[in-house]
């Protein structure tokens, strides 16, 4: 059994996915997979021009996600990926059903700020599209849920005691 189950990061645009699971990632030692990476460029493009993704955009996007969940299952693998619905996360279920949830959840002024600071295709006009199509996990999808701060240290501990994640082994 790999020391790190396949792990999804999941949340809006803004919640630290990408930060949190890279960091995640390396303390296990297993890729890390940036779901951003995989959209198709007309996806990049929509969300550029400040439209939102519909369930259309968004099936050949999640198909690329569940592919590298696929790819690396029974290694451990954390992904960053928004998964905003059940429906989304079950697509990527059925590429490995052992996955773990990562639900970072961040409060609306804080998004909003990140979304701000920052360079990224997807701009700060789309947050609320993007939480009124959140449908946060249900108890039976087994998420942790993390109120994640501005400390990234502290929310990666957090994450890792709560999934029970070891540290990597020692290089010798």
């Amino acid at each position: 059994m790999p020391a790190c189950p396949t792990i999804v990061v999941m949340g809006v645009s803004g919640s630290g996915k990408s930060h949190v699971g890279a960091a995640l990632a390396h303390a296990c030692g297993v890729d890390f997979v940036e779901g951003d990476g995989l959209h198709p460029a007309a996806n990049i493009a929509k969300m550029s021009a400040g439209m939102p993704l519909d369930d259309t955009d968004r099936q050949p996007w999640l198909e690329a996600v569940a592919a590298a969940i696929a790819m690396r299952r029974g290694k451990g693998v954390v992904l960053a990926c928004s998964a905003l619905r059940r429906a989304y996360r079950d697509v990527l279920r059925g590429a490995d059903p052992a996955l773990r949830l990562l639900y970072l959840r961040v409060p609306h002024d804080e998004l909003a700020r990140r979304l701000r600071e920052r360079q990224h295709f997807m701009p700060a006009s789309l947050l609320d599209s993007q939480l009124a199509t959140l449908e946060e996990p249900a108890a039976d999808e087994r998420a942790i849920v993390l109120e994640a701060g501005t400390d990234l240290a502290a929310t990666v501990a957090t994450a890792r005691r709560a999934l029970s994640m070891p540290a990597r082994p020692a290089r010798g």
